[in-house]
């Protein structure tokens, strides 16, 4: 396409589709709703508006976990980019690439009342900042924008004068591409201590970690040719599905019997994981076995544990590789897998359904239900909060990229507006979402009615203890008055209904039929309230 002379507003709006990108997330203000309107009219893309600036920047997170693509949100400037501090650094820390398009205040108005030092607002979230430098740079800066959010692996805010976007902008299409062409292990002393001490083991257990997703079958054959039991970390929960000796989480999340399994392993082969302390159990579950780690990344290698091999290396091929040496070396398979029972590996313990007091159900009954009803080509997404370690164990995701937890940087109030980002990404699917009553009150009210407005297939379901749970445990752990953590919230079933969905309150195993009984015809955003007694949530499992 031959170089256009427009308006910058118009250059960073096309270059936005030059890059690939056909949906937009954001919230419209003086610094970029010229660009946002473009975007639309002028170019064809989709815009969602969201309630809030930050959900706009979960939402577009999501969009990109799911999609495989970058994500992209805009704002304006200084308040709606503070609104944004918390989303930003739950993407910096989940390592999701995407890009906010962030309008500044004018370069000729330094008194503005909405003025900040947007560069140093962004740096404390883990974010990058890229600088829109000048009209005629925009469609350049875009794209690197756009590189450095897929190399970096983080969002990255390009910071946009308001006084920019009338001023002639000379449009180049330009999309710098990503070199990134996995490489085999080198020979050397490091493979060579690897596959020394998985030669050696006779309890081996293969780990992926959400570095290793792309290498699900690479990594099954070396498991199998290893006779070695396969698990996950959270973030590739699914991965292994229906394998028959798979584990599911490893760590903290696991089942009793696969917890002793890996607390008699001898050998740990970890693929595209950090070894996190909740992965490790805070090392718990390391000691006493070598770990060899595979990571593309080399800052991830003896971050949070040191192993006792490594490599930097692509995580399918380096399995391929491990296995071909087994193979000339000629090691015979462990023998392990065919000591362990199968079906203990995955089963939690039963919840009651007479546990419960009036007008409260059991709620580790009550997910083991809707774990059989929910649809089971399902996005599931959670927010954060005491209920959430339950879900991730009972609930089931069909894959790694149907899975996503807002719980990198340990707020609440983050889970639906992903959802609703997520369900964009696949249209075609319905999202579960399970949130905490104090998040839905801090993040979810206010776009409920956003999924209602785009038609979405979402059930969601709300964990109604009437209190923030991780602080009333703490104070029954003390013997003090857990009173402060505790609310009389509205009927979140009635809101529901009020914003558009459809709510349904249950207090009694009755209720819950009823609600299952409604996931079946729903026809609309449907949100289940399960009332809980507060002393009947489980404690979270980290």
């Amino acid at each position: 396409m031959a170089d256009q002379t427009i308006y910058t507003y118009q250059s960073i709006a096309q270059a936005v589709l030059d890059n690939g990108i056909e949906t937009m997330f954001g919230l419209m203000g003086d610094a970029n709703l010229f660009m946002v309107d473009h975007y639309v009219r002028g170019c064809g893309g989709t815009f969602v508006p969201a309630a809030y600036e930050g959900s706009s920047v979960l939402m577009a997170l999501a969009w990109s976990h799911v999609s495989g693509q970058v994500g992209v949100a805009t704002v304006t400037h200084g308040p709606a980019l503070t609104n944004c501090v918390t989303a930003l650094a739950e993407g910096a820390r989940g390592n999701v690439p995407m890009v906010l398009l962030a309008g500044d205040t004018p370069v000729m108005n330094p008194q503005h009342l909405q003025g900040i030092d947007q560069r140093g607002t962004v740096n404390v979230t883990g974010a990058g900042f890229e600088q829109l430098r000048a009209p005629e740079t925009a469609s350049h800066d875009v794209a690197n924008a756009f590189y450095r959010a897929r190399v970096e692996r983080r969002p990255i805010v390009l910071n946009m004068p308001a006084d920019f976007m009338w001023q002639d902008a000379t449009h180049r299409k330009t999309v710098f591409p990503v070199f990134d062409t996995p490489a085999y292990v080198p020979e050397g002393e490091g493979l060579d201590e690897a596959v020394g001490m998985i030669a050696s083991a006779r309890r081996p257990v293969i780990l992926a970690g959400g570095g290793a997703v792309g290498a699900r079958d690479r990594i099954i054959r070396l498991a199998d040719r290893l006779e070695a039991p396969l698990a996950t970390t959270l973030k590739a929960k699914g991965l292994f599905n229906d394998h028959p000796y798979n584990m599911d989480i490893f760590g903290t999340l696991s089942t009793e019997a696969a917890y002793d399994v890996i607390a008699k392993a001898d050998c740990v082969v970890a693929f595209g994981a950090s070894l996190h302390t909740f992965t490790t159990d805070r090392g718990k579950l390391m000691q006493g076995k070598r770990v060899v780690q595979v990571n593309d990344d080399s800052y991830a290698i003896g971050r949070n544990y040191h192993p006792d091999a490594a490599l930097v290396a692509d995580a399918g091929l380096t399995a391929d590789n491990i296995a071909w040496w087994l193979d000339e070396a000629e090691i015979p398979p462990s023998g392990f897998t065919p000591e362990l029972d199968t079906a203990a590996l995955t089963r939690h313990p039963a919840g009651d359904p007479d546990k419960a007091k009036p007008d409260t159900v059991n709620y580790v009954w009550a997910l083991d239900r809707l774990e059989e009803a929910l649809p089971k080509d399902r996005i599931l997404t959670t927010d954060g909060g005491r209920f959430m370690t339950e879900v991730w164990c009972r609930i089931s995701a069909p894959d790694p990229k149907s899975f996503i937890v807002t719980a990198n940087f340990g707020s609440i109030g983050l889970g639906l507006q992903e959802a609703i980002g997520a369900g964009l990404a696949a249209p075609d699917r319905p999202v579960v979402h399970f949130t905490g009553d104090g998040g839905f009150m801090m993040g979810g009210v206010n776009e409920f009615n956003t999924a209602v407005r785009l038609g979405q297939d979402m059930i969601v379901i709300v964990a109604n203890d009437s209190a923030y749970g991780a602080e009333h445990i703490q104070f029954l752990d003390r013997s003090m008055d857990p009173g402060l953590s505790q609310f009389d919230w509205p009927s979140f079933a009635a809101v529901a209904t009020a914003l558009g969905g459809h709510g349904i309150c249950v207090t009694s195993a009755a209720d819950l039929d009823r609600a299952l009984e409604g996931i079946g015809t729903r026809d609309r955003p449907l949100l289940i309230e399960l009332r809980l007694d507060p002393n009947d949530v489980p404690r979270m499992r980290i």
